[in-house]
């Protein structure tokens, strides 16, 4: 999803590790029932144990800030930092995403919109996904008509879709997030990043994430949807290197 928009990080000493998970992407299958929230983010903490990571911060977008944030609340304190990009702490946020699809504007992309979202539940085929994905594409940005949404295909081209595993989530709430009373529990800096227009996690489920995680900070989007790291990069990235240049130094 994110393909190049973070590389600048790299060129700045960041090591960045973009993991396919458990039944996706490049990662060998697995069985589609064991593609759950609570699942991979014990894989977290097999990968940084795997790779000897002493210290690491874990950075999720959307159904992956969903997999970050059961990270944070199931293994408190194990990463140094937390980053929740365009994520929920609970299935009840979901119902906005419903409504706002269901009202999908402009009207003339409604139709292309919707079919698109509810064929993630019947999916056969890669090809079939990656073409439901890019008909979904003006869901995502702020302005369903955004030139950039043909740089974004551009960017993530190559993208190895999973057919199998995104029906096992569309079927089930998306891993049905529910950790909305366990934020407390969370030890470790917490980024909190989202678009003033999402249309999909939308701007109250940050702004809960934020109010319950102990130390939590929100940024706030105000020109993106929900592909924020697309929409306004340079501001994103600017929030990532500030969070974690502060808290990195505070550690030294």
């Amino acid at each position: 999803m994110f393909g190049d928009y973070l590389d600048p990080l790299a060129d700045e000493g960041y090591r960045l590790l973009l993991v396919d998970m458990r039944g996706h992407g490049r990662s060998d299958p697995a069985p589609p029932e064991s593609v759950t929230l609570e699942r991979l983010a014990a894989d977290v903490d097999a990968i940084a144990a795997a790779l000897d990571l002493e210290r690491y911060a874990v950075l999720g977008h959307s159904t992956g800030g969903f997999v970050a944030l059961q990270h944070a609340v199931d293994s408190p304190g194990e990463a140094a930092q937390t980053i929740i990009s365009g994520g929920i702490p609970s299935a009840r946020f979901l119902d906005a995403a419903i409504a706002a699809v269901a009202g999908f504007e402009p009207e003339d992309l409604r139709a292309q919109v919707v079919a698109s979202v509810e064929a993630e539940k019947t999916a056969q085929t890669a090809a079939e996904v990656e073409a439901l994905m890019r008909d979904q594409l003006p869901l995502h940005f702020a302005d369903p008509r955004d030139p950039r949404l043909d740089e974004y295909a551009r960017r993530s081209a190559g993208t190895i879709y999973r057919p199998e595993v995104l029906r096992q989530l569309a079927n089930n709430g998306y891993g049905a997030i529910e950790v909305e009373d366990r934020l407390g529990s969370i030890r470790e800096p917490v980024l909190v990043l989202v678009g003033a227009r999402d249309r999909v996690c939308p701007r109250a489920a940050s702004e809960a994430i934020a109010a319950g995680a102990p130390r939590a900070e929100l940024v706030v989007l105000e020109r993106s949807g929900h592909f924020t790291f697309a929409e306004e990069t340079d501001r994103y990235l600017d929030a990532l290197r500030d969070f974690l240049g502060r808290h990195t130094r505070a550690a030294a």
